[in-house]
């Protein structure tokens, strides 16, 4: 029997779930769905692009990814939303849980869309296309929102077949139809990006059937590794299986645009602190050290550099990682004015992995362990907020950067927002 996989995607994810929560639970008139709307990031907070957009919106040109400013020169009308996480989480664990009624094996691949493993399941349905059906629209019944559904016999050709034509559809794509695909630009193939494109574009190969074509020898000596796995992926071959248990992560980190331009020292090494707070806090949390530390600069003209270390041993302590990535960071920065850091981690060791101590380290390795898993204990039973380092307390930099911000979680929603 062929495996049969599905690839199912939420249709303008954020902006759909946010939709559907005011018009069912606040009592909104209107629907976001139907008229130029988007969901965007903070433009005082210098988080300002396009997260979701509706199709109206897009008929403007407004892309996700875009700057709120570049799509409001597009759109003026454009009805902007703040996005709200809490909400969209919220949402995610319902889509995926519908999805685990069909198929004893869902592999999660975002927020917004899952591949599930339907080999010999789909006969209680009668055909793949039915139970596709079937599984979209108890989505949009039960949960308001509409998805696209891929159909084929691997993941990366049940993919681009939930890509072919959107909103709430089903598509098919197997073997014998993979002229399909090959029809479509170069860049619409899953892994090729912007610069991949452009390279692929410079070798006369502008679809995907033309990549599917191309001597691998040739792809093999302009993008090395990379080239096989797009070759492989034009030509519909995926050996790769669905896994409904994600791998271990293979490195920890995050990143924060900083609200003002930061063209001191000081200032740059509290935001690498509260960095490091989040960072060391999501490793300890996955009974994980690391070995290696980077940092990353932004700068405001966008000019992107980084740097990285190896650490004397495994840690997961917030002070030593912040001392590792001070050092990157003198050693680093040029002195132009910072738009973005980063603080990121690899060469993850995991479980119970003994501790070299340096004799000459004074950091007391013994108490700092236990100082931070005291401090994680107080904040998750009171909340991030209830234990701040002193250093913070009434400055400009927020004490744990990086990932989802507090103000982004919960939805603060405008008082008349119904007469929008």
């Amino acid at each position: 029997m062929d495996n049969l996989i599905f690839h199912i995607d939420v249709n303008s994810a954020f902006l759909s779930w946010e939709a559907v929560y005011r018009l069912h639970i606040r009592g909104e008139k209107t629907d976001l769905r139907d008229i130029p709307s988007a969901v965007g990031g903070d433009i005082k907070k210098r988080h300002g692009i396009i997260l979701a957009k509706s199709t109206p919106a897009k008929k403007y040109g407004v892309r996700t990814g875009d700057t709120i400013s570049d799509a409001l020169k597009l759109c003026p009308n454009l009805v902007l939303v703040d996005p709200h996480y809490d909400l969209y989480e919220n949402c995610s664990e319902a889509f995926m849980e519908i999805l685990r009624e069909f198929s004893p094996c869902v592999e999660q691949y975002s927020v917004d869309e899952a591949f599930c493993d339907m080999t010999g399941t789909v006969g209680l349905y009668g055909s793949a296309v039915v139970a596709a059906s079937l599984m979209k629209d108890k989505i949009f019944n039960e949960l308001g929102f509409t998805v696209n559904v891929g159909i084929s016999t691997n993941k990366i050709l049940a993919k681009m077949a939930s890509d072919l034509k959107k909103p709430n559809l089903v598509h098919t794509l197997f073997p014998k139809e993979i002229e399909k695909m090959w029809r479509l630009p170069v860049g619409d193939l899953f892994f090729v990006g912007p610069a991949t494109k452009r390279k692929l574009h410079a070798l006369g190969i502008h679809t995907i059937g033309e990549l599917a074509g191309t001597d691998l020898d040739i792809l093999r000596a302009h993008f090395k590794k990379h080239g096989e796995l797009i070759y492989s992926f034009a030509n519909g071959i995926d050996v790769s299986v669905v896994a409904d248990e994600a791998p271990p992560n293979k490195g920890y980190g995050n990143s924060t645009t900083i609200p003002f331009d930061v063209d001191d020292g000081s200032t740059a090494k509290m935001v690498l602190l509260s960095l490091a707070e989040k960072v060391c806090s999501r490793l300890r949390e996955d009974s994980a050290m690391a070995t290696v530390v980077a940092v990353s600069i932004v700068d405001t003209y966008f000019r992107h550099e980084s740097h990285q270390m190896q650490l004397f041993s495994p840690s997961n302590i917030t002070n030593e990682i912040h001392k590792a990535t001070c050092i990157l960071f003198d050693e680093l920065w040029d002195g132009s004015p910072i738009r973005q850091l980063g603080v990121h981690t690899s060469k993850i060791v995991r479980g119970e992995t003994s501790k070299q101590l340096n004799l000459f380290d004074m950091n007391r390795y013994e108490k700092l362990s236990k100082l931070d898993v005291a401090v994680d204990m107080i904040r998750e039973r009171y909340g991030e907020d209830s234990i701040v380092r002193a250093v913070f307390l009434d400055g400009p930099v927020y004490h744990m950067s990086g990932g989802i911000s507090p103000e982004k979680r919960k939805a603060k929603y405008k008082e008349g927002i119904k007469n929008l």
